[in-house]
């Protein structure tokens, strides 16, 4: 990694968003510390349609451009003051992206796309990590960590901040930050009053997360959820609801099918993430796999309960002493892979009620750790 970055002033920067939602949600501090070292720059953020609600609002941008997932027809257009370009290739895109005259473009992602579209766009610094052989494509190489065996385990969220740092920014503030509508708030209270729960009324809620989109290694079973809600309902009195997203329909059915006690189905509401923010900010604990609402939760300052298996929390390390992360040692893990090739003990070992234990002593205000 070069020492220091030229100095330049930066007017019209272009910032490429990572397409996860955990990962959008670690890149918040980044997004905060560019705003902080350019002030008087208009700020775009380049965004997938699926996580566009994480960053919105934000005060931290000017601009927001949404691509769309791939889809025939025509693209372009704008919708409520956002710019909207449809995924039908890197050269519609960068066109697009080439009207905006940007000086600068910073690629938070590793992917070799989101160098080509930028470079293609004719971006006179374009600045990202030089990894999958997309170096030539950068005029600013950044060097990921890395030994014989693979890259280096870092936190995403320092990940993307090295970039921050690089262009000049010291010492930037590593924490997540999310913003939300008040009208948002209005939605969200309506669907829980309609779903039973009194939101002037000094009960607990706790958020069921049982899904995950990286793959079902990830996953600890439904049943084990359902558990964990009867237990929050006996223990606290809890009221207990549950999201995810369409494709883990089923998830969500064989949780609710397997617990006693009644559980709001967010899902079945519609919950877009727009909502899902003041849901988490509402509820009391999280409990989740290792997928994005755990980013979202600690954003918001909601204490979360977060359920590890095959994958490092090295690589997505948040700090946030809220948290409490709960996993078992297996002779095969942690593996990173998608689908467990053997029986899946990394998550079917961990028990229902070390999880009780740890959301209780969350939403009780205790400081035990897993």
């Amino acid at each position: 990694m070069p020492e220091e970055s030229p100095v330049i002033d930066a007017r019209r920067l272009l910032i490429v968003m990572p397409t996860w939602l955990g990962d959008c949600v670690m890149a918040m501090p980044t997004l905060r510390a560019l705003r902080g070292l350019y002030p008087d720059a208009h700020i775009t953020a380049l965004v997938g349609a699926a996580v566009r609600p994480i960053i919105d609002p934000n005060p931290w941008i000017n601009r927001t451009v949404t691509v769309r997932g791939q889809r025939k027809g025509k693209s372009g257009g704008k919708s409520g003051g956002k710019t909207v370009a449809r995924r039908a290739g890197p050269i519609r895109l960068a066109a697009r992206l080439a009207s905006g005259h940007f000086d600068t473009a910073v690629i938070l992602p590793n992917s070799f796309r989101s160098a080509l579209v930028t470079a293609m766009a004719k971006n006179p610094r374009r600045v990202g990590y030089d990894r999958d052989g997309r170096g030539v494509l950068l005029t600013d190489r950044l060097l990921a960590r890395r030994t014989l065996e693979g890259f280096v385990p870092v936190p995403a969220r320092d990940y993307y901040l090295g970039l921050a740092r690089y262009l000049g920014s010291a010492d930037p503030d590593p924490a997540m930050q999310l913003f939300i509508r008040p009208e948002h708030d209005a939605q969200a209270d309506e669907l829980l009053r309609q779903g039973g729960f009194d939101t002037e009324a000094d009960r607990k809620l706790v958020l069921l997360n049982p899904g995950a989109n990286y793959g079902d290694a990830k996953m600890w079973e439904p049943e084990r959820f359902a558990h964990v809600a009867d237990r929050c309902a006996d223990e606290l009195g809890a009221f207990v609801a549950v999201n995810g997203s369409p494709k883990e329909r089923a998830i969500l059915d064989r949780v609710i099918a397997s617990a006693r006690t009644p559980i709001l189905d967010l899902s079945a509401e519609g919950m877009p993430l727009s909502l899902l923010k003041s849901i988490v900010r509402r509820a009391s604990v999280v409990v989740t796999n290792d997928t994005g609402p755990r980013h979202v939760a600690a954003a918001l300052g909601t204490p979360v309960v977060t359920l590890f298996g095959p994958t490092d929390p090295a690589w997505t390390e948040i700090g946030f002493e809220a948290e409490r992360q709960v996993s078992v040692k297996v002779f095969c893990g942690p593996c990173q892979k998608k689908k467990c090739p053997l029986d899946h003990r990394c998550m079917t070992r961990i028990e229902p009620q070390r999880v009780t234990r740890q959301v209780v002593e969350l939403a009780q205000g205790v400081g035990a750790r897993a």
